[in-house]
């Protein structure tokens, strides 16, 4: 059975993430703001996958469960918000547009957390469990588990003191750059960049084709008949229950799956050719529109 993780107070710091590895499903009982100034992550939840490149954060609300992963050499940047401070009103995970003073900003406030990344135990505090390859635990936290025998050992996320996200607060400098941090995110838009997981098992099945190969062409009619069900039926599951139309779900998955390649260090036209577009230079077209720039800039901001 999977072990949730509990941590009450989300932390704030910087957190270095080798390629492909990740923070295992846990739990904050307070916000946090999930940042990659560096490589990329995504973040997984019961309703879909949210991915984040240079431009972007991730806005994870108080209670949610999910999970990270690095994508490329990552410098994962983590800002734990108490709930009452709740810059954007959302409470559910979404995608932000994070401009130049934003980044900054989030960098600044995460380099004087206090909070490393090291991995260690905070001092007095019980030694680390053993963790999955290529994940990571959580610091201080609690298992929540329906088989007895009690919770596990803690596992860290991020070492030191000065990890909590609500006590990050403080006076003086600091205070002033939390000030500006938390009116940027108030200005901070939303960008329309999840991929939502189908729970119709008709719909999941066609979903998990085009996972499987994004550059898979078939029609939803071809489709459906791959999954014995009817291109109507499909179209209307998409409405209902991804919130958009098949062609828009299909583009945002290849725009997840090119992402992730280039994270990878991906050529930009095989990533073309394998997430479906006709040539590279539609392929870059599309992938301006959507996160304004080109492919080649996704991890050089």
């Amino acid at each position: 059975m999977t072990v949730i993780r509990h941590l009450p107070e989300a932390p704030t710091g910087r957190r270095p993430l080798a390629p492909g590895t990740g923070i295992d499903a846990h739990r904050h009982d307070t916000h946090q703001i999930i940042y990659a100034c560096r490589g990329m992550v995504s973040v997984t939840t019961g309703a879909g996958t949210w991915v984040a490149p240079a431009n972007r954060a991730i806005w994870i609300p108080a209670g949610t469960v999910h999970e990270h992963r690095a994508h490329g050499r990552t410098d994962l940047r983590l800002v734990g918000l108490p709930v009452t401070d709740d810059p954007l009103g959302l409470a559910r995970p979404a995608v932000l547009a994070v401009g130049p003073l934003l980044r900054e900003l989030i960098i600044a406030y995460t380099d004087h957390s206090g909070a490393t990344g090291t991995g260690r135990p905070e001092p007095g505090g019980p030694e680390p469990g053993r963790t999955e390859p290529g994940r990571t635990g959580l610091d201080g936290s609690e298992a929540d588990r329906s088989e007895p025998g009690g919770p596990e050992p803690s596992r860290p996320e991020l070492g030191g003191s000065g990890a909590s996200g609500s006590g990050a607060g403080g006076g003086g400098e600091r205070g002033r750059l939390r000030a500006v941090l938390l009116d940027q995110l108030r200005h901070s838009p939303e960008q329309p960049f999840h991929l939502p997981t189908a729970s119709d098992p008709r719909l999941a099945a066609v979903c998990a084709i085009l996972h499987d190969d994004p550059a898979d062409g078939r029609t939803l009619a071809q489709l459906g008949a791959a999954a014995g069900t009817s291109a109507r039926t499909l179209a209307r599951l998409c409405r209902g229950e991804l919130g958009m139309s098949f062609p828009q779900w299909r583009t945002q998955l290849r725009l997840h799956h090119a992402l992730l390649l280039l994270a990878d260090g991906t050529a930009v036209t095989t990533v073309a050719h394998r997430c479906g577009w006709a040539s590279a230079s539609a392929f870059i077209d599309a992938f301006r529109r959507a996160l304004g720039y080109t492919p080649g800039k996704a991890f050089t901001l």
